[in-house]
């Protein structure tokens, strides 16, 4: 009787084991999903970090930040070296971002900077924490209503001035069907779900232009230096990189979302997280790249023309992917207020209240501008490079111990000294070419699509 009792708890145990185990490696992967689509949200189908360009042919797409035109600033093999390079630099940075944290004994971004900076560095962290993602809500449902406008006005019988092509009203329609419902989740690991949904219609996406580089990449001619192996403005080509991969501000959150919330298990989320990324990104990039090489725009969609019904199922895919990453920004943006403000955990009608505010408040905005311009280029260098950069590495400089040039302190101190070097020149680049904003202008490859190889007019 004994031992018929020892064995049924020793098999209790073992299945208590194995669904511990089943749950954690769900966990695991669920928090990977959310982690890939925060990086590819904010990077390949994104808003964030300013796209500066020269000509008319490459004037900025509602300041979307894409990869291939990346490559075009940094000439193809070069780029993607520095798009490895900053994808090394973006695991490392997050891996200690959350070292710091165990440090410190800090649960938050913003405990973390408070432990080690006191209240003036936990401030400063708030306000750029709460205004990257909140400036990036604005532009996802800026870009969303640009995006599906264009798909709608592709069905029959919408013409510009029915209501499907009217961008309010998508705006509108996307964030009380969609946005805002998602947004009042309280755990971000039910995001799960939808972050795997937005990285299938990343992938789709990414096939899209994979097939598009094969069929009309041969009817458009390379322009001049197309394969060169460097180029002169490879500087902004990474800060367009750098800022593809961020996803800092969600770290901490994606971190306490495991069930089993330990370094080795976050390092392990990290690294698929930022791999995959990187797989997607360097794809992405180079299709799109040797496609259109020198004409290559801001917006990879830019460059398809209107009537390419399979780049208008693209940006179909791409507008739903927008709207997909949407609460993830959100979260983070509460998690501030909730922060700062209340300093404890919101009850349920804060929670309520506090989202819908956030919401309605980008929704506002959104419909209210329809191109955000130096806003976005002075958020993306004043915001996003502190938090990526400089902030994670200071605090871990000063949590541990031995000199700045010793061991893993060396690399902390070197990316403090990136981080302000990109910051810099992206703000003596904003000073010296402001962008403006400009909609719709077919390209000119797209009245002659047919023939067998396309060159610019005379």
């Amino acid at each position: 009787m004994a031992q018929q009792q020892g064995n049924d708890e020793e098999r209790d145990a073992l299945i208590a084991s194995q669904k511990a185990a089943r749950e954690s490696t769900s966990s695991m992967i669920t928090a990977s999903f959310n982690f890939i689509n925060s990086i590819i949200g904010s990077g390949i189908i994104g808003v964030g970090y300013p796209v500066y360009t020269q000509g008319d042919l490459q004037r900025e797409r509602d300041t979307e930040e894409r990869l291939p035109y990346a490559l075009n600033q940094a000439g193809l093999p070069l780029g993607l070296f520095l798009l490895i390079a900053v994808a090394f630099i973006t695991d490392y940075s997050i891996v200690l971002l959350i070292k710091g944290g165990n440090l410190s004994g800090s649960n938050s971004y913003q405990s973390l900077v408070q432990s080690t900076f006191g209240f003036p560095g936990f401030l400063i962290l708030s306000i750029l924490q709460f205004l990257y993602p909140f400036i990036a809500m604005i532009s996802y449902n800026i870009t969303t209503g640009d995006t599906l406008t264009k798909v709608f006005q592709r069905i029959p019988g919408v013409g510009p001035d029915h209501i499907l092509a009217e961008r309010h009203f998508v705006i509108l329609l996307s964030t009380v069907l969609f946005t805002l419902p998602l947004s009042l989740y309280r755990n971000i690991e039910k995001l799960g779900k939808v972050s795997f949904l937005s990285m299938v219609l990343t992938l789709t996406i990414l096939i899209i232009v994979v097939v598009r580089a094969a069929t009309l990449g041969p009817q458009i001619l390379p322009t001049e230096n197309a394969w060169a192996f460097a180029k002169w403005n490879a500087i902004q080509a990474v800060g367009v990189m750098s800022f593809a991969f961020i996803c800092h501000h969600n770290s901490f959150l994606i971190y306490g979302s495991l069930k089993e919330p330990s370094l080795a298990n976050w390092c392990r989320v990290t690294h698929i997280s930022v791999s995959s990324a990187l797989i997607i990104s360097a794809a992405f990039a180079v299709a799109g790249y040797t496609t259109f090489t020198g004409y290559t725009q801001g917006d990879i969609f830019e460059n398809y023309c209107r009537d390419d019904n399979l780049a208008t199922f693209g940006r179909f895919c791409f507008g739903l992917s927008i709207i997909t990453t949407f609460p993830l920004e959100c979260f983070v943006t509460r998690e501030v207020i909730s922060n700062l403000v209340c300093n404890r955990n919101l009850s349920k009608a804060e929670h309520m209240a506090v989202t819908v505010l956030i919401v309605a408040a980008c929704t506002s905005l959104s419909l209210a501008f329809d191109c955000l311009g130096v806003v976005l280029e002075l958020n993306g260098a004043l915001s996003a490079t502190p938090l990526i950069f400089i902030i994670p590495s200071a605090c871990f400089l000063k949590l541990s111990s031995g000199r700045w040039f010793q061991g893993e302190n060396l690399i902390a101190s070197m990316l403090i000294i990136i981080g302000f070097f990109v910051m810099i020149t992206g703000l003596i680049l904003t000073g010296l070419y402001p962008q403006d904003c400009s909609h719709g202008v077919e390209m000119f490859y797209c009245a002659d699509a047919n023939i067998s190889g396309t060159v610019p007019p005379q």
